[in-house]
């Protein structure tokens, strides 16, 4: 083989073999930011399982605070659904940013509720009561981990997606850029709930 079909060759394989590794590069790094997304829909499962036993063993002692109670289920229904939705579709950043605010539409009658819990003495004595509140906020806790980790990796799959060369490949197969989850509200609605008797 002559030195001159030997450059040739070289010449064609190398720019195929870094797209193919470009490629795969970016595969990988769009499945750890959807198994991310995973971690926190794993986490927001916890949370959606939670509440509903929260309400039911506080419904006795806040029979008087009815519209809080519903409040929570209805704005927990509307995130389970959103996620749900994302759950399927976990590329669509539209589906992304309505769980988003679902969740913050959450946000407010549960904390409602919990700073009710904090207002009846028999509600923190009650065993059942206080173990769901610990889980509530250990899973809160955990979801804001879950995010953060899910925002470095978009972070990290939109900057390789954005680079050049790389993002010659990412146009041609169609990898588009990630959604990164926003925070909650503006800093005045995570403020604590007040609650007046």
């Amino acid at each position: 083989m002559s030195s001159g079909l030997i450059i040739l060759i070289a010449v064609l394989l190398i720019p195929i073999v870094w797209a193919v590794v470009v490629f795969n590069r970016l595969v990988a790094l769009r499945n750890r930011h959807q198994n991310a997304f995973a971690q926190i829909d794993v986490q927001l499962k916890r949370r959606y399982d939670l509440i509903p036993n929260l309400v039911e063993a506080t419904k006795a002692y806040l029979a008087h605070e009815r519209q809080t109670l519903e409040a929570v289920i209805a704005a927990r229904q509307r995130a389970a659904d959103a996620s749900q939705v994302v759950r399927r579709r976990p590329a669509d950043g539209q589906a992304l940013v309505a769980l988003e605010a679902a969740e913050q539409s959450l946000a407010s009658p549960l904390s409602r509720l919990l700073a009710l819990v904090e207002q009846y003495p028999e509600l923190k004595a009650d065993a059942s009561v206080q173990q769901l509140t610990d889980e509530l906020r250990s899973t809160e806790n955990r979801i804001a981990f879950a995010r953060q980790a899910f925002n470095d990796q978009v972070m990290g799959y939109n900057t390789a997606v954005e680079s050049f060369p790389a993002s010659l490949v990412a146009t041609w197969c169609g990898f588009g850029r990630a959604t990164l989850l926003r925070a909650t509200g503006v800093a005045r609605e995570r403020q604590p709930v007040p609650v007046t008797f």
